[in-house]
Parts: structure tokens; sequence; C-alpha cells
């Protein structure tokens, strides 16, 4: 990748890969990071990605940077007790959007991970798996789990709500 490939690639994705960051991490000074070490680790290998590719490329190496601030920042939460602790807040004045966030929220990291960037980036099952090192399968069945996950979450708010 030439550098002018790189500076018009850096212009495609830097906002859909500041928001696929910001998503996971809530916080928009440590995403605005992530990206900026994404940008740097890309720069340092650029002449050896194929311009073609580079932005399944981008996205793999945020995905990477991403991992590793999550896993140094904060310790993994059970599942039950974020449930627990959902269910123990009710979301009567929260509007749709914020209710999925929080749904979100609520999923393992992979599941949340290539729900975004299916449903939200709209990448297809190969380029998912490519960015996550995935199996095609594996990415359809993590989006199958995360989706009934997400509706199970949905339908007790809707439940709380009424």
């Amino acid at each position: 990748m030439t550098t002018k490939e790189y500076n018009e690639c850096v212009d495609l994705y830097a906002d859909n890969i500041y928001r696929f960051v910001l998503k996971h991490l809530k916080n928009s000074d440590v995403a605005k990071d992530v990206v900026q070490d994404t940008f740097a680790k890309v720069w340092v290998k650029k002449e050896g990605i194929d311009a073609s590719k580079a932005r399944s490329y981008f996205f793999t190496t945020a995905h990477h940077t991403l991992i590793d601030v999550v896993r140094k920042e904060k310790p993994t939460a059970k599942e039950s007790s974020i449930d627990k602790e959902f269910s123990q807040n009710p979301l009567s004045n929260m509007d749709l959007q914020t209710q999925l966030h929080e749904a979100l929220d609520q999923l393992p990291e992979i599941q949340r991970t290539v729900v975004l960037l299916r449903d939200y980036e709209g990448y297809g099952y190969d380029e998912i798996g490519e960015i996550t090192d995935l199996t095609e399968s594996q990415v359809k069945v993590y989006i199958f789990r995360a989706r009934k996950k997400l509706q199970e979450i949905l339908v007790s708010i809707e439940a709380i709500l009424d």
C-alpha cells in the first residue's frame, strides 16, 4: 500500500473504526487512543498490505487493539451478574436505542463484536471471520446466539415496562 492509499483509507475508515470501538468501550478518549494505535500499527506495516484488502486489515487491527485494551482495563464480568444488575434497574424511561445499547453491553465481547460488525458496519460473514480470526460458521453461530440473547433481554425489558 502506498502512502497515498494509506491516507485515503484513513479518510474512508476512521469514522467507522471509531464508531465500532466506541460502541465497545463507551469512552471516547480511550476509543480515540485505540483508533490512533490502529493507524500507527497499520502505518508500520503499510508496505506489506494489499490496498484492496485494506478495509479488512484496518478493522482487524482495530479489533485486536480493542481486545488488548479491554483485557488490560477491565476484568471480565459474569453474564449472570450483569443480568441481575440489569433486571434490578428498571428501564422505563429509556428510548429504544438506549435499551438496545444496554442489551448489547450484556453480550459477551465476541458476540457484541460480530453483531456490531454485521448489523452496524454491514460486513459480510466472511469479512467478519477475517477480522475476528473465526470461521464463517463460527461467525454465524455467534451472531445467532447474540441475536437470541438480545431478543430475550429486549422481551424482558418489554415485560418490565408493561
